[in-house]
């Protein structure tokens, strides 16, 4: 006895090859029963399905209808977790972090702030601010300074008691490490004007007042 495929899927008989129909790129759940049951009602009563086969078929099908399920979920859970990001990201907008960039926005009356990320203790450490041309304007005596995170600030007052003016300054620093003068890690303080995200969300970055853009994921300390 022949299986008519056909019936078993719900597809009109066609005449000609013109009027085929177009194949389902996927085979549903519905269609799958309905030829396993096919298969049951037109095997060779002398050599019936095997148990162990009937349920493999059944196995299989379910591991794979689980794992397009479950590639549904995960991609909906990335898709949820970047939209998250992105919300937490653009809140910090008008906020006051510490990344990793050593730029900062200086206004008379405000301070530029920081931190010094030390790798291990050191003697005599400096802060170094500079202008945008590079030009060396103060240097801040720090002294003793144990391995960490150590913070820092100056009201951008010169030694005279003048400010120096509004605009973009950078900060670096150095310290005495075994007997050798090192560049350590220092980073500024700096507002976040703005926030961009990339095609698909994926690549979210904070844009700086100080100039800087840096990734979200660079954010050390929320101000």
């Amino acid at each position: 006895m022949t299986t008519d495929i056909a019936n078993i899927l719900g597809v009109e008989p066609s005449g000609g090859l013109d009027s085929v129909p177009k194949k389902k790129e996927e085979l549903g759940q519905e269609e799958f029963m309905r030829l396993l049951v096919a298969q049951l009602n037109n095997q060779d009563p002398t050599k019936p399905m095997e148990n162990a086969e009937f349920l493999t078929q059944i196995a299989q099908f379910s591991t794979v209808d689980g794992i397009q399920g479950m590639e549904t979920s995960l991609s909906d859970l990335g898709a949820s977790m970047v939209s998250t990001r992105a919300i937490q990201a653009s809140s910090l907008v008008g906020r006051d972090v510490i990344s990793a960039s050593n730029q900062a926005a200086f206004t008379p009356g405000e301070e530029i702030e920081g931190v010094v990320a030390m790798p291990v203790s050191a003697s005599g450490v400096q802060i170094q601010v500079s202008d945008s041309s590079g030009q060396l304007v103060k240097v801040l005596d720090i002294g003793n300074v144990d391995a960490g995170i150590h913070t820092f600030s100056w009201d951008g007052l010169l030694d005279d008691g003048a400010s120096i003016p509004q605009g973009n300054y950078q900060v670096t620093a150095s310290g005495l490490i075994d007997g050798a003068v090192e560049a350590v890690p220092a980073f500024a303080s700096a507002q976040v004007t703005s926030v961009s995200i990339g095609a698909g969300g994926s690549d979210i970055s904070l844009n700086l007042d100080g100039g800087d853009s840096v990734s979200y994921a660079d954010v050390l300390q929320y101000l």
